[in-house]
Parts: C-alpha cells; structure tokens; sequence
C-alpha cells in the first residue's frame, strides 16, 4: 500500500473576527471575538512521487486583497525540496488562496473536480457573490492547462493516486473536495475548505462563504462518517491549531510546514526518530 508523508504548510496568516469567518454568526448568540486564519497547501510525498494539494494565492490575489504572504508558496516549496516539475497537482477548489501560482507547475498534470471546473469557467463565475472568491487570472490558468490537455477531472468519489481518494462535497463551493490520504499514522482526512476549523466541523457552523448551505451541511455529515469509519486524522484548511497539533518537519521549517503522517519509507527530509519529540500529537 502506497503511504505518504502528508505535510502542512503555512504561507500567510492574519486575524479577522468570528462574524467575519461563521455565516449568521448573531444565530449562535455569541460575542464577537477575534479569531486566526491560516492560509495552507499541502505536500504529499513518498518514494515515488510527489502531490501538491492546492498552490496558495499568487502576489496578485494577495495584494488585491490587501494580504501578504509569511513565505510565497514558491520558495516554500524550494525550502521543502519539492520540485514543480515533478509533482502533481490536486485543486481541492477553485478559490484564489487555492489555485494561485498554477504558472510554477508548467509541466504538471492538474486534478481538478469537474463540477468545479465547470462552474468557474462558466457564465455565474463573473457575479459579484462569486466573483470575489477568485481571480481572473488563475481561471485562465486553469483554462491553458485544460487546453494543453493537462487537466484530469476527478471522479466524485475515487482514486486520483495510489493511496490518495477524492471525494467530491460542494457546499463551500460548487466541486470541493476532500482527500483521505494513507499514511503510516493511518488514514489523513485533508479537509480543505469543506471546513475550515476544527470548531467549525465539531459544532456544524457553516462558513461565511457558501455555495449550497445544505451541501455544506450534508459535507459535515460525510466527514464526520468518514472520520469514524476510517479513526482519520483531520486536518482542516485553515485553523492556526494544525501548528499546535502537529509537529514541525525540522527546526529550520518550524514556522511554516508541520508533518501530519509518515509514509513507510521515510523522505530525506524527515527528521530522525531520535529528534521527533514524545509530544507528537497525531489527534484524531
């Protein structure tokens, strides 16, 4: 069975408020309170091959937005000897701190959700409710790959590598997707933006940006029941507690890349089992 070494990597990080992250956050009658965002992509690598989950925001999406990076996710992936040429691409979605940065992998096959790259390149894209959850340029990018026959669709719910299974949610935006990864910790659930938190998942507090409120719902169901059937580590797309869950790939990447599970045979890069520390958290 074919395991990775699932690593998180953080590339910009701000603070918002909870009303601006939890959709109707006034129904739960809570105060408001400041909360972190993260931004993350994932590297899932072993022996024989390396997979890039999502590519980060580009300077362009960031500056729009008036958010920069911690590191831009091109010298992160320099940092963690991952080479662009040589891995491949999954888009859990299609959102801008997503499919940025689509133009480091020139030569990459991309797995993409249909329905999501359908819906992007289609005509409601361009509506003001949607519209702002991306940009313009990483679509045409997702476009020129669709053209240069690079773009595979994902199946709803199958295999997109050997130990890698996609299945396809909605509710955050119309294809997301998740990933159960196989690990030598066991299996790690990549969540994505299907939730964002781990609060967000426990409590069943949609986020602010939603597609389809009930598909969003019936994702946390799916998780939920995937995490049972398979005891899978979770990893949500954007909580700052995935830093203080997991431990760091080494002392020199400790601010931006924590290690989530081992594959068989360990990358160069991972540190020795006389560095790893007793606390090791691997919460389930």
């Amino acid at each position: 069975m074919d395991t990775y070494e699932v690593i998180a990597v953080r590339y910009a990080s701000r603070r918002t408020l909870r009303s601006q992250v939890y959709l109707n956050h006034h129904v739960y009658g809570e105060p408001d309170a400041p909360i972190g965002m993260d931004y993350y992509f994932w590297v899932l690598r072993n022996d024989a091959r390396t997979i890039v989950v999502d590519t980060g925001y580009s300077n362009v999406g960031g500056h729009n937005r008036q958010r920069g990076h911690i590191i831009h996710p091109s010298l992160a992936l320099n940092r963690l000897d991952v080479h662009p040429r040589e891995a491949l691409v999954i888009l859990t979605h299609a959102h801008y701190d997503h499919a940025g940065n689509l133009d480091l992998f020139p030569e990459s096959e991309v797995v993409v959700p249909r329905r999501e790259y359908e819906f992007w390149t289609g005509p409601f894209a361009q509506r003001p409710m949607y519209h702002h959850s991306i940009e313009d340029d990483d679509i045409g990018e997702m476009r020129r790959i669709h053209d240069e026959d690079r773009m595979r669709f994902a199946p709803i719910d199958g295999v997109v590598a050997p130990g890698v299974r996609m299945i396809e949610l909605g509710g955050h935006s119309p294809g997301q997707a998740v990933l159960l990864v196989d690990t030598n910790d066991g299996p790690v659930l990549l969540a994505s933006d299907a939730t964002h938190y781990y609060e967000e998942l426990d409590r069943e507090m949609p986020f602010l940006v939603v597609d389809n409120l009930a598909a969003m719902y019936a994702g946390f169901d799916t998780m939920k029941a995937i995490i049972d059937e398979h005891d899978a580590i979770l990893v949500p797309g954007h909580d700052p507690a995935v830093f203080e869950r997991h431990e760091p790939v080494n002392a020199e990447l400790a601010d931006i890349a924590v290690r989530i599970g081992h594959p068989t045979t360990p990358p160069a890069l991972l540190l020795p089992a006389s560095a790893t520390t007793p606390e090791s958290r691997q919460t389930r």
